[in-house]
């Protein structure tokens, strides 16, 4: 994997056996999955012919679940009703070993519980049952209880929002009182008033939210990085992680900290309880001591498995480390390119200011003699290009057996080590017109040649560029190589 996947597998590991406590708004999630396959005769609505139903926590439980996906041991505190749906989010809450539940009945309310009726992957209607009053009295008591008893055991505290009344702002209080700077806090926030989250850690409002919250509409990087920055400031918090459906996610924090995440689903296939999922692995980041960026980068990866799957999915750690290793090998098939993509390549990379590295081979049976020539070759340039022959031309330079291996194996061989930028295979017998088109700033090869015999290292030099010669390893030679085993 690259060093940036190797990495962040490296936090996603530490988040196991860590601590998070949860306060927000509990909800009942109902799916109802069936199909359609005719319109009613009583009024112009599709019949959905019920298949199955599921039960599974959604809003803060739906960020629990996440949490316990991921590893960690997750307190939950919330309210709900003294009814059937109090009972049956409480059982699905206890599917997962790694969640404790403290949810407070309140004989005046209702649990909240969605209803979703699904048919061919998509939702047909959505019945919400719920009551919205803020807590009071003896229910916000005990819920500020559970708080001072659980947060000091957390190593990371989230707190969701849906705007249900179990988040007064006497248990905000509460919340910030009993973390203060030693425990990160992460908000999902609801509504326009911000002033209730003022001084907690990370906010990770969506785009609406934060358009409401400061009059700044995120319809671009530049517009997000302003909206998340003044929203950074006015409210006093540490950071903003700004989800913005398609176009990813912007972190701006005080620490400098301004990025943009690109959208990392491949299929979008729903949306519900994506933005748990995000909220969720940027916390458990934090929580295993992660940088920001790196915990984005973990949530915004998240957030693209979640949105991958029909109604709330709790994303796991197995889940991203499948995604890591799926992207670090996509990422070495992306530096394999033909001719033209590598000069749009190297058009931006100079555009930017960066120094452009070339060298050239066949590279069969690659060996530390050949690593140690790029290794060399990545320290004169900011971006190498390794060229290779194609196996046709290997077979006019070094006979009918060679290569060994195939261009394609010989260029993902290649692609794999962290040195290479991009790998061009070339059909001639040598990279002249290759370098005609790319002009690179430097040209390497190996010093068992002379600088007068490097093939190119003219034209170069012409352009203003240099030709360096890299020290040969000695004792490794892949026709040497070749000849031992014929022998």
């Amino acid at each position: 994997m690259t060093p940036r996947n190797v990495k962040l597998q490296q936090v996603v590991d530490a988040m196991r056996g860590k601590r998070a406590l949860v306060v927000g708004d509990v909800m009942l999630d109902r799916y109802v999955i069936g199909k359609v396959e005719r319109i009613s005769p009583e009024a112009p609505i599709p019949i959905l012919r019920v298949g199955e139903e599921s039960l599974r926590p959604g809003g803060a439980g739906n960020v629990a679940a996440n949490l316990a996906a991921l590893g960690l041991k997750v307190d939950l505190v919330g309210v709900v009703g003294r009814d059937a749906e109090a009972r049956a989010l409480q059982a699905a809450l206890e599917s997962s070993p790694n969640i404790k539940a403290s949810l407070f009945a309140g004989a005046d309310r209702r649990t909240t519980a969605k209803t979703r009726h699904i048919a061919g992957g998509q939702q047909l209607l959505r019945t919400d049952s719920e009551h919205t009053h803020p807590v009071d009295g003896t229910l916000e008591e005990r819920l500020i209880a559970a708080i001072e008893r659980t947060a000091p055991k957390a190593d990371a505290v989230v707190v969701s929002d849906y705007g249900k009344g179990c988040l007064t702002r006497r248990v905000l209080v509460a919340i910030r009182l009993a973390t203060q700077a030693r425990i990160p806090v992460v908000v999902d926030p609801f509504g326009r008033d911000w002033k209730r989250y003022s001084k907690f850690d990370y906010l990770k409002p969506n785009r609406a939210e934060i358009r409401d919250a400061t009059g700044v509409d995120p319809v671009g990087d530049r517009s997000a990085l302003a909206a998340a920055r003044a929203a950074r400031e006015q409210f006093k918090l540490r950071g903003i992680l700004l989800s913005r459906a398609e176009a990813g996610l912007t972190l701006d924090d005080r620490l400098g900290n301004s990025l943009h995440f690109k959208a990392e689903a491949r299929e979008v296939a729903d949306v519900t309880g994506a933005g748990d999922s995000v909220v969720a692995a940027f916390a458990a980041a934090l929580a295993a001591e992660a940088r920001a960026p790196d915990a984005a980068l973990i949530a915004n990866l998240a957030g693209g498995i979640a949105v991958g799957h029909v109604g709330a999915y709790a994303v796991s750690a197995a889940d991203l480390i499948h995604t890591l290793q799926r992207d670090a090998v996509l990422a070495v098939a992306h530096k394999v390119v033909p001719r033209d993509h590598a000069r749009v390549w190297v058009e931006h990379w100079r555009e930017a200011g960066e120094k452009i590295g070339f060298t050239n081979g066949v590279f069969d049976l690659l060996h530390p003699g050949h690593v140690s020539l790029i290794a060399e070759a990545k320290r004169h340039c900011d971006r190498l290009v390794v060229a290779i022959n194609a196996d046709a031309s290997v077979k006019r330079l070094k006979g009918p057996d060679r290569p060994i291996q195939d261009e394609s194996a010989r260029a993902m061989v290649l692609a794999a080590l962290g040195d290479v930028d991009l790998v061009v295979v070339f059909e001639e017998d040598t990279p002249i017109p290759l370098l005609k088109l790319l002009k690179p700033d430097v040209l390497v090869k190996g010093g068992d040649y002379a600088r007068a015999e490097v093939v190119g290292g003219d034209l170069v030099e012409g352009w203003g560029g240099k030709v360096r010669l890299a020290r040969v390893v000695p004792g490794h030679s892949t026709s040497a190589t070749v000849g031992r085993l014929k022998r």
